[in-house]
């Protein structure tokens, strides 16, 4: 399966009747493995930010989760793992796999439990695969 199709049919599919806005799957160098058309372009500091806050949880906190220029105040994530943003009625789910950042920005009538399910269920299975 491309990596496109992980975005296609498993980050960008229908949860009772709500999808999410926008996906990517990145590689954690930054390189963008595939992507939705509405996913917004990165900025290597944007994901520099990200990958230190998985090896040293909190460093975002104080400044915010930044992707693409939108802010999202940083909440509880799982140290290393996961990282969660809010915006408003919106926000993000970074997963961290072995090779790659799973991301997932929703808006509402999506709730953030489905979009940590989402990200979060490609990620465990990319993870159970070594990748």
């Amino acid at each position: 399966m491309s990596w496109q199709a992980y975005v296609d049919e498993h980050l960008m599919w229908d949860i009772e009747g709500n999808r999410l806005s926008a996906a990517a799957i990145i590689g954690q160098d930054g390189s963008v493995w595939a992507q939705s058309d509405t996913f917004p372009q990165l900025k290597p500091e944007e994901v520099s930010g990200i990958m230190s806050d998985f090896d040293e949880p909190g460093t975002l906190a104080p400044t915010g989760l930044y992707l693409g220029s939108t802010k999202y105040m940083v909440i509880q994530g799982e140290p290393g793992a996961v990282i969660r943003g809010k915006k408003g009625a919106g926000g993000v789910t970074i997963k961290k796999t072995n090779l790659a950042l799973i991301i997932g920005i929703y808006a509402e009538p999506m709730t953030p439990g489905q979009c940590n399910m989402v990200v979060e269920r490609l990620g465990d299975y990319l993870i159970e695969q070594g990748l």
